[in-house]
């Protein structure tokens, strides 16, 4: 019983990395989302991507949207800063243009299940 109280007040204190509330994270990441949306123009033209400015507009939202459901102030403030070290990183040219191609390459392509894509795709 003593354990639980212990770990329950710990769970209780865990200090916050950036934001003390909700609302504070939540105006972290949507001032990093208009620092991103300011850059990608400089972006697109610095690394001469085949891409245009309202294609990486709508990949930035989509990526945004990615973890609109996220609740945890600790989780919200670390995808923040991630985001801030990736749009320096890009700002500054730290990156080729493999990496910024990167957000539009699909993850893994499935592999085939039935027999006549498995033979199309040579697999044995």
């Amino acid at each position: 019983m003593a354990g639980r109280e212990a770990v329950r007040k710990a769970v209780q204190q865990v200090r916050p990395i950036l934001s003390v509330d909700r609302e504070e994270a939540r105006k972290r990441a949507l001032n990093l989302y208009k620092a991103w949306y300011r850059q990608i123009p400089y972006i697109v033209m610095d690394y001469d991507i085949p891409k245009t400015v309202e294609q990486c507009r709508a990949k930035l939202r989509e990526e945004f949207e990615k973890h609109r459901n996220v609740s945890d102030v600790r989780v919200i403030d670390m995808l923040v800063i991630k985001g801030q070290m990736e749009l320096k990183e890009s700002v500054e040219i730290w990156k080729q243009k493999g990496h910024i191609m990167r957000y539009w390459k699909e993850s893994q392509e499935p592999k085939p299940t039935d027999f006549l894509s498995k033979f199309i795709q040579g697999v044995n």
